[in-house]
């Protein structure tokens, strides 16, 4: 196992933990719970960077569809990379 390989897993796992989240605020009070916060230290560091830049509309927070989709852009290109 090269480290690359290890860096895309570890990619497509926190892009699994941003999904699991953001499919949270659609159930009331389940980011209040134990999962929710660990999930929240996780996640929300690297969401808070796209919502500086892209603020929730109305209801509907971008930023985490963007952020997400930043994070697929990276793993594409680490999968190029290895080949």
């Amino acid at each position: 196992m090269n480290l690359i390989y290890i860096f895309y897993q570890v990619l497509n796992i926190y892009s699994f933990l941003i999904l699991i989240y953001v499919l949270m605020s659609w159930v009331p009070e389940s980011r209040s719970t134990q999962l929710g916060r660990i999930l929240s230290n996780f996640v929300e560091p690297y969401l808070s960077i796209f919502r500086k830049v892209l603020p929730p509309i109305g209801m509907i927070d971008f930023s985490s569809i963007f952020a997400y989709m930043v994070l697929q852009f990276a793993m594409v290109g680490l999968a190029r990379l290895v080949g």
